[in-house]
């Protein structure tokens, strides 16, 4: 059930931006290069991280 009501919005919510070029910031488990540029805030995974934290999220129900 939601918490927002029929006529009351949830919040946007703003993508992560991406990086153009280097300097790349690591991925927090294998620490590979992700498409994140290296001064954004918050926890960085690189797609392959990303993927697999999804299916293990996925299949913990």
């Amino acid at each position: 059930m939601s918490d927002y009501s029929d006529t009351e919005a949830a919040p946007a919510v703003t993508p992560a931006p991406t990086a153009d070029g280097p300097p790349f910031a690591e991925c927090v488990l294998c620490r590979k290069p992700t498409e994140y540029p290296e001064s954004y805030k918050g926890i960085t995974l690189c797609p392959v991280c990303t993927w697999q934290e999804a299916q293990r999220t996925a299949c913990s129900g």
